[in-house]
């Protein structure tokens, strides 16, 4: 290697180095943390300072994608340090199932309204109390940098933490929110699908533990990932190394498009085969056309009956009545 392929190697590592996975241009930015409504919970999901060492990149604010989803904005939150967990409570009658819900957004953003609030709504209607999960973004997972067009895994794998962390918690609260801490499932979109992955198959905790809830199982008792990401390994169909099937893996369901412009539907397939290799309970729904990031919104297509789909399942493994 001569002196200029070696100073533009450098160049191209301290632009990686430097730069941040940052947000899209938002429209209508608020410079402010993002709240939910006042009939949901807000349970911070540290204690103050512990763990997030990731550095604090940007202040936290919020406004609407530049993209429109069947015809409307989504809402996205960029820097957020302080990761919470918000409860909704379940309409009608309880079932006592819970589902954690893991946002999208390549580990950039959180799309908190198209693949967080607006499933709540979905799950609660059904009798699922919903904890939604505001885990530290941006770079808390692995993710693609457009600025050195590069692939970067963080040093820590702080949205796993967040993830290891929400279930826990759940679990050492069970009795006093009213739910069943065998009936806690999970469920994730894109990169929240590798979220979903990622706590399904690591038993053992991503950080020390503090407290009580670190003594609970962070296992999640059933697992539903939405177009996840981060999964898939070329040549073949060959998973990601850093993604260890666990013997004990909960039963999962898998829904993706296969018309996807941004997590190829090889994702999907590669680890539905892997999890089938390893005899894990696993159903796969590859639609046809849905594109990314299709949400709960209702649109003409096949794809908007998934949620009808994703009920069945939970029925026929015992989640739901």
């Amino acid at each position: 290697m001569n002196i200029k392929q070696w100073l533009a190697a450098l160049l191209v590592q301290l632009i990686c180095i430097a730069s941040t996975a940052s947000a899209e241009n938002l429209l209508d930015r608020q410079n402010k943390v993002w709240e939910p409504t006042s009939e949901a919970l807000r349970i911070q999901l540290w204690p103050m300072g512990v763990p997030p060492s990731m550095l604090k990149k940007g202040q936290e604010s919020y406004g609407f994608g530049s993209k429109q989803i069947a015809g409307r904005p989504y809402t996205a939150i960029e820097y957020i340090s302080q990761p919470s967990l918000i409860i909704y409570r379940p309409q009608g009658k309880a079932t006592g199932t819970t589902v954690v819900v893991f946002p999208g957004g390549g580990y950039r953003i959180l799309a908190i309204d198209l693949e967080g609030t607006e499933i709540c709504n979905w799950l609660t209607s059904k009798g699922i109390t919903c904890a939604l999960l505001k885990y530290r973004v941006p770079g808390s997972g692995p993710y693609w940098n457009e600025e050195c067009n590069c692939r970067r895994i963080p040093d820590q794998p702080y949205a796993l933490q967040d993830a290891q962390r929400a279930i826990g918690l759940l679990r050492l609260r069970a009795e006093e929110l009213g739910i069943d801490p065998h009936k806690l499932g999970v469920i994730g979109f894109s990169a929240g699908g590798h979220m979903v992955a990622d706590v399904s198959n690591h038993s053992k905790r991503a950080y020390k533990a503090i407290d009580e809830a670190d003594q609970q199982s962070s296992r999640p008792d059933f697992a539903m990932a939405l177009y996840p990401g981060h999964l898939w390994k070329k040549p073949g169909l060959t998973l990601e190394p850093s993604v260890k099937i666990a013997a004990d893996c909960p039963p999962t369901l898998i829904v993706a498009a296969s018309d996807d412009p941004v997590d190829d539907p090889r994702h999907s397939l590669t680890y539905y085969l892997a999890l089938q290799q390893a005899m894990i309970p696993v159903e796969m729904h590859l639609y046809a056309e849905g594109g990314h990031a299709f949400g709960v919104r209702k649109t003409t297509g096949p794809v908007a009956q998934w949620t009808e789909i994703a009920e069945r399942w939970m029925q026929s493994i015992g989640m739901l009545p």
